[in-house]
């Protein structure tokens, strides 16, 4: 478990100096925060010691109609130091709260940049809701560490500091007694602070597994559902729930404990400096105005010194939730541009796989010395048994990956040497299952090209074949498709994604079969809507049905990562081989109940080479 921990926060340093950064950005905000908090406790020091000069020029006075006179420029005063107070708080609320805000929303939005930069194998090792969860609390806890040390320590320590000196003045004694009790104090909340760290870092990694997996069940409800498994999930959920209100239990106890301890602490200074006030007055060393001011100074103190406790409780927490997503934003991003990255230049599409070494980990070889040309313009397939590399060819080609050694090239081009943006923005990537926002149909569409007009997303959706089902919806254009496109049937997410291809309209079209799990209709529509989108092209198709790719200009068949043919469809039946094997098992694109077949690509079936998830 410690191990654990300390693999995912980050340190104190690296959070500081990560908000710090993000504060100097407005330095006119924070001098605001910072006078402001001085001006706060000079008007706060200042106010005892006018009404004390208040309580002792009243008692020195004789009741009378003109008595009031001589203290009327001292009641002025203690006015006056009001009126500053509140004046200066509002200034520092304004300023405090414009930072905070300014802050926090460069946070969320440099998070947001950052995650997103992440790899396909990041994100599919990680929750994706304990990713939005830290990123939340990452942000948030800016505000509550800002406030903690700006508005709480920072300012209790000037107080505390002016209360003991002026003590100090009026007795020596009691301002030294003051001084050292303040001292051991403040270094005894630290070291229980300190102390309880480690419950709070359990209740902070029991909070994230329980939002995870949270996030997880809602994500997978469906399939929760089919397979009647919500006692299953409740039960692992509830596991999960309880050891988090464990550890929460375990945090508010130890908290509980040490706010009773500093109570007691601080009920007995109170004590002691009263009795030790009395003896000085009983010889005339103190007045009856000095016992205000020290049971005023030391009300303060006590709330403030008390309010320590509770901000540094909260600092630590704050910490906690922070240190998380702060060892993500520490995590390099696996896949980079290399410096002075140039855009890559598409004239005819070609592109080149040469002497292409992929392993995912030391055990696992995906791609062996893979070599492949494409002509610009040609249109491809990629037929094998699984697990023999297509979808990694593919993920390569995007950059979700980079290759071990080897490279790719595109008109000439390593892909490693360009932008991954323009890369992307070169090819088009249809998935067999696509997944779409739980946007409007229009902003789906238009997200292949966002700065298309309404007229050209709904070309696109003609062509596509997806513009009469949209028209007969309520909202035609401005339905929401749900959460990954979920109130849509597979084929019309199939058809949705082909729009949005078409609008894009990039050079290079990477097709993972799209037709492999739909009915003849859906199936009809969509072959028609991808010879559309594939004119003019150059072409990458996985292949799971091999009667979609008869008509491809090359058909190359893999295995173990290897190419082992190539060639048209007439030539491989001809030539025999694993090609002429799987059609033959697949009886035109079916495959038959044959229980001494070997293992492929069925109809039905996803592609299974992709590379496997990292081992969280």
């Amino acid at each position: 478990m410690k191990k654990e921990e300390k693999k995912k926060l980050a340190s104190a340093g690296a959070v500081f100096r990560a908000y710090w950064r993000q504060i100097t950005y407005h330095p006119y905000l924070f001098t605001g925060v910072i006078l402001g908090s001085i001006g706060l406790q000079g008007t706060g020091l200042a106010s005892p010691l006018f009404m004390r000069q208040f309580l002792n020029e009243l008692i020195a006075l004789t009741p009378g109609p003109t008595s009031i006179h001589p203290i009327l420029i001292t009641l002025g005063l203690i006015g006056i130091t009001w009126a500053l107070d509140w004046t200066i708080s509002q200034i520092q609320r304004e300023s405090n709260e414009h930072l905070e805000a300014k802050v926090m929303e460069r946070l969320y939005n440099e998070n947001f940049e950052y995650v997103l930069k992440h790899s396909h194998n990041f994100f599919a090792s990680n929750f994706t809701g304990s990713l939005v969860h830290k990123i939340g609390r990452y942000s948030s806890a800016f505000e509550t560490l800002f406030d903690s040390i700006a508005t709480q320590m920072f300012p209790t320590l000037l107080f505390v500091t002016g209360a003991t000196v002026i003590l100090f003045i009026r007795n020596h004694t009691l301002g030294l007694i003051l001084a050292v009790w303040v001292v051991l104090f403040i270094l005894l909340q630290i070291y229980l602070s300190r102390l309880r760290q480690p419950i709070r870092m359990v209740r902070a990694e029991r909070g994230s597994k329980m939002t995870g997996m949270l996030s997880d069940a809602i994500s997978n409800q469906s399939t929760i559902s089919l397979f009647a498994a919500n006692a299953y999930e409740g039960k692992s959920f509830s596991k999960a729930v309880r050891e988090w209100g464990e550890a929460n239990l375990r945090s508010w106890r130890s908290d509980g404990w040490t706010q009773a301890l500093l109570a007691l602490l601080m009920t007995g200074l109170q004590l002691g400096l009263v009795y030790g006030a009395v003896i000085y007055w009983s010889r005339g060393l103190l007045t009856v105005g000095d016992f205000y001011l020290i049971q005023a100074y030391l009300l303060t103190t006590f709330n403030r010194l008390i309010g320590i406790n509770y901000s540094l409780r909260r600092f630590y927490d704050s910490y906690t939730d922070a240190a998380e997503m702060m060892a993500i934003l520490q995590t390099p991003h696996e896949i980079t541009d290399k410096p002075k990255a140039k855009k890559l230049a598409v004239e005819k599409g070609s592109i080149d796989f040469k002497n292409v070494f992929f392993r995912f980990n030391i055990e696992t070889e995906i791609l062996h010395n893979f070599n492949l040309s494409i002509h610009g313009g040609q249109k491809v397939a990629l037929v094998g048994p699984s697990g023999a590399g297509k979808s990694t060819i593919t993920k390569l080609l995007l950059r979700m990956y980079d290759v071990t050694s080897g490279k790719i090239e595109i008109d000439g081009q390593n892909i490693a040497d360009v932008t991954q943006d323009s890369l992307r923005r070169a090819i088009s990537f249809v998935p067999q299952e696509p997944v779409l926002f739980h946007r409007t149909l229009m902003e789906n569409i238009r997200y292949g090209r966002q700065q298309a007009s309404d007229e050209e997303v709904i070309e696109a959706a003609k062509k596509a074949n997806c513009h009469d089902f949209i028209s007969a919806l309520p909202l035609r254009y401005d339905t929401l498709v749900g959460e990954r496109g979920i109130k849509l049937s597979g084929g019309e997410r199939q058809r949705v994604a082909i729009a949005r291809a078409i609008l894009k309209n990039a050079p290079i079209l990477v097709l993972d079969e799209a037709t492999s799990s739909l009915d003849s209709q859906s199936e009809m529509l969509i072959q028609q809507a991808l010879d559309v989108l594939m004119e003019g092209k150059t072409v990458l198709v996985i292949a799971h049905r091999l009667s979609t790719i008869m008509k491809m200009d090359r058909i190359v068949v893999m295995e173990h990562g290897k190419v082992v043919a190539d060639g048209t469809h007439s030539e491989l039946l001809a030539q025999g081989g694993l090609y002429a094997h799987l059609w033959n098992i697949q009886a035109g694109g079916f495959i038959l109940e044959d229980e001494d077949a070997p293992i492929i690509e069925s109809a039905k079936e996803n592609d299974e080479d992709s590379v496997p998830l990292a081992e969280e």
